[in-house]
């Protein structure tokens, strides 16, 4: 997994992804998310970075089949609330 984690004035964001599905775009009938490196590269993470990043942040993005199962396995996102693509999944993270 590939994580980044930056401060905004509303606090931290952080975007995860699987990092096999760096530069791809999934498809899903009308709706598409491309993973774009300029948002999503960043540093290799294991499971346990993953989650304390989460811990931490206000919003998290998160894109891959690895990624989103690890944010459920942490009790970050709900399973209904997951997107799939062809390919892959999509889920976003906001602590209120």
């Amino acid at each position: 997994m590939l994580l980044v984690e930056r401060e905004t004035p509303e606090g931290v964001l952080v975007s995860v992804c699987d990092a096999d599905d760096l530069g791809e775009t999934f498809e899903a009938g009308e709706v598409s998310i491309t993973v774009d490196p300029d948002f999503y590269d960043g540093e290799p993470a294991d499971e346990s970075e993953v989650t304390a990043a989460l811990a931490r942040c206000t919003v998290a993005n998160l894109v891959g089949t690895r990624t989103v199962e690890v944010a459920i396995e942490a009790g970050y996102v709900a399973e209904e609330n997951v997107l799939e693509f062809d390919g892959s999944r999509h889920a976003q993270y906001l602590q209120l």
